[in-house]
């Protein structure tokens, strides 16, 4: 279409949407083998209604364990369409004793078509993935989880996590350029402070605990007031990161020119409702308005 001298092209109308991120590694053969009756699905399943959220992500989950999440959400009425609110990606077809052991994530609102993108290899049995899928009705507005190996190998030349996370920035990016908002929530086995997660965090995030940063997200526990820029603690025990607490590895990124107004996260206290602790990582949650393309 040309447009005479002068003339300003239309602008895309957007609407001002507010999320309710949470997101969980429950080390579901790790730590339960795969259980389905042990406490784990009514602790993960009541956390997701009680905080209110409208997209879940879960990692390290086998596939009985999504059948039941899926079941036990879908008997309580949370989802508004019971037949589309959720998608699994496995990592490995047998790791859970013989079953698929991958990522879900579940939405609120009815779920569209699903994108499914193998990472680099790790040199292990699982295939790293990142799983997106857009809202039905506001196809622009996308959530999307991953877990990046934890692995430091040189492969072809280059760190194989920090291939992993550059491949998964690059799709964020291709969303991104081509009109969509995207949330992502997963495990990225790294610290904010790390170099690999510079290309990630916003250089308006200038603090003594993140530093270097030359990327476009927000995370969004990193204005914490324990530790500013970083964040809280996602895991109970190894390495310490800054402020003396021990390490944040699971994050919520939005992209920092989507967010609308302020922003918050937080990390909650591991249940011990599963014959012990749930999990060896925090849920974490988040809240955030972005601007939506319609």
């Amino acid at each position: 279409m040309l447009l005479a001298a002068g003339a300003v092209p239309a602008q895309a109308a957007t609407v001002d949407a507010t999320y309710n991120i949470w997101t969980w590694n429950v080390a579901g053969w790790t730590m339960h083998r795969g259980s389905t009756t042990n406490g784990l699905i009514p602790a993960l399943s009541n956390s997701i209604r009680n905080r209110s959220a409208h997209f879940a992500a879960l990692n390290e989950l086998c596939w009985s364990q999504y059948k039941a999440v899926q079941a036990n959400l879908r008997n309580s009425g949370w989802p508004q369409d019971v037949e589309n609110f959720s998608r699994f990606e496995p990592h490995n077809d047998t790791a859970c004793g013989g079953e698929p052991f991958g990522l879900a994530i579940f939405s609120k609102a009815p779920l569209g078509s699903a994108n499914r993108y193998a990472l680099a290899a790790d040199g292990s049995r699982e295939t790293r993935k990142l799983l997106c899928a857009p809202l039905e009705a506001r196809p622009r507005m996308r959530f999307c989880t991953t877990h990046i190996t934890p692995s430091n190998e040189v492969i072809n030349g280059q760190k194989v996590n920090e291939r992993q996370l550059g491949e998964v920035l690059s799709r964020l990016e291709t969303f991104h350029g081509n009109g969509e908002t995207v949330v992502i929530a997963g495990d990225f086995n790294a610290q904010p402070n790390y170099g690999r997660l510079d290309g990630w965090y916003a250089a308006s995030l200038n603090h003594p605990n993140n530093t270097n940063n030359r990327g476009a997200y927000r995370e969004l526990d990193d204005t914490e007031s324990t530790c500013y820029g970083y964040g809280e603690k996602t895991q109970e025990a190894g390495d310490l990161g800054p402020c003396g607490q021990v390490k944040k590895v699971d994050l919520i990124f939005v992209r920092q020119n989507k967010i609308v107004g302020s922003y918050q996260g937080d990390s909650l206290a591991i249940a011990t409702s599963c014959g012990g602790p749930c999990s060896d990582h925090r849920i974490l949650i988040g809240t955030v308005t972005v601007s939506v393309t319609v």
